[in-house]
């Protein structure tokens, strides 16, 4: 464990409570303020990832906080779901600068320890690192997903609901099948090179001809499908 490099270090145990109680306040001032919405998504959120209160799933809840913020706030139109978090994971290097924007400058501050067994211990009182964090880099860096989500990836999700709602109605004229076997047969068809698996149709659709099949997947190839937006999908 020694040898491992570290990428963060973390507050100490007993400074997380008080953390983020802090957190939450701060959450409920700027709530009622006049911040921008994602001025106040990036400091919640990412304060959340880097006081790191939970041993796994850290990640995943700054994200839902940076969503859940942004809608509660009115950015996006109601119903409307922003994703943002997409736009982050898809550039991954942009999306762990904003991350190292703050942990890089942290290892130079923190003193710390591994033991063999992988625990971390600091040594110093590093509170007010935790507590008092300069948001500016993060917040730049949310401002241009939130830009790369209006240009393209709103725009991608648009056009694959319009590609998807032309297949599903072509494949409803060849057979009248419910939208949950809709879906199925899209996804299992992309996942198989446009074609729909010989187990699959056995153990799912069973019951169509072979001519059904055959129409059936010429719909589905005449979708556009935008690759990354389909994977995010779970197709």
């Amino acid at each position: 464990y020694k040898s491992e490099r570290v990428h963060y270090v973390c507050p100490k145990p007993e400074h997380v409570e008080t953390l983020m109680g802090g957190l939450i306040a701060a959450h409920r001032l700027i709530e009622q303020s006049a911040v921008h919405p994602v001025v106040h998504a990036s400091i919640v959120g990412y304060a959340f990832v880097f006081v790191h209160p939970f041993e796994d799933g850290n990640g995943r809840i700054h994200r839902l906080l940076i969503h859940n913020i942004l809608t509660r706030r009115g950015f996006a139109p109601p119903g409307v779901i922003f994703p943002v978090s997409a736009a982050m994971l898809r550039q991954p290097g942009a999306y762990d600068a904003s991350l190292e924007a703050f942990s890089g400058p942290i290892l130079g501050l923190v003193e710390y320890s591994i033991d063999d067994e992988g625990r971390m211990e600091v040594h110093n009182d590093a509170d007010a690192w935790y507590r008092y964090p300069d948001m500016t880099a993060q917040t730049e860096s949310l401002f241009g997903f939130v830009e790369q989500t209006i240009e393209t990836e709103l725009v991608e999700e648009l056009a694959f609901l319009s590609n998807y709602d032309r297949v599903k109605q072509a494949m409803q004229e060849i057979v009248d099948m419910p939208d949950r076997e809709i879906d199925l047969f899209i996804r299992y068809c992309l996942q198989n090179n446009g074609k729909l698996s010989q187990r699959k149709r056995q153990s799912r659709f069973a019951e169509l001809a072979d001519d059904e099949v055959d129409r059936l997947e010429a719909a589905v190839a005449s979708g556009r499908w935008s690759e990354p937006v389909a994977r995010d999908r779970g197709f």
